[in-house]
């Protein structure tokens, strides 16, 4: 059952995709109609999950389920990785490289693969306070307070 994802509980459970490029509009607009899709039928061992999704930025999707009403199974989540594979090749887009980190610039979003923070960390480029867009958020919460945050607030506090 499709819920808006701004009227899912603050509790509920998110997972977070980075997309390996920009959308553009268009493709924006179709996946968010093919995702309605999915979302409204997706269930967990014979029982309807209370899910959304959202793209943000035109380089996240955010699944999302309200746990209070089905909790998705170990099958259900399943079911949405085999279902992001098949946009994966609709859209010529990837949603699993996690070697990539998103900050958000004064020019949009800016990717920076892994062994780069240091270098860019070292040059001045990402700052305690360049914020980050953090894939390991868990809550819908989570999502609408603190996303992106502060780099300093998150796992790569250790790289100031």
């Amino acid at each position: 059952m499709y819920v808006p994802f701004h009227q899912l509980p603050p509790q509920s459970r998110v997972w977070v995709y980075q997309l390996s490029r920009p959308l553009t509009s268009e493709e924006e607009a179709q996946m968010n109609q093919q995702l309605l899709a999915f979302v409204t039928e997706w269930s967990s061992h014979g029982r309807d999950l209370q899910a959304s999704f959202a793209i943000r930025e035109r380089h996240f999707l955010f699944l999302a389920t309200n746990e209070q009403v089905a909790s998705a199974s170990g099958c259900s989540i399943d079911k949405s990785v085999n279902y992001l594979r098949q946009l994966e090749q609709d859209f010529n887009v990837g949603f699993f490289d996690r070697t990539r980190l998103a900050f958000k610039t004064a020019d949009g979003v800016q990717t920076v693969s892994l062994p780069e923070v240091k270098k860019k960390v070292a040059d001045g480029s990402l700052s305690p306070d360049t914020l980050y867009f953090d894939t390991l958020v868990e809550t819908v919460g989570g999502v609408q307070d603190h996303w992106p945050k502060p780099a300093k607030e998150t796992w790569l506090a250790r790289y100031f």
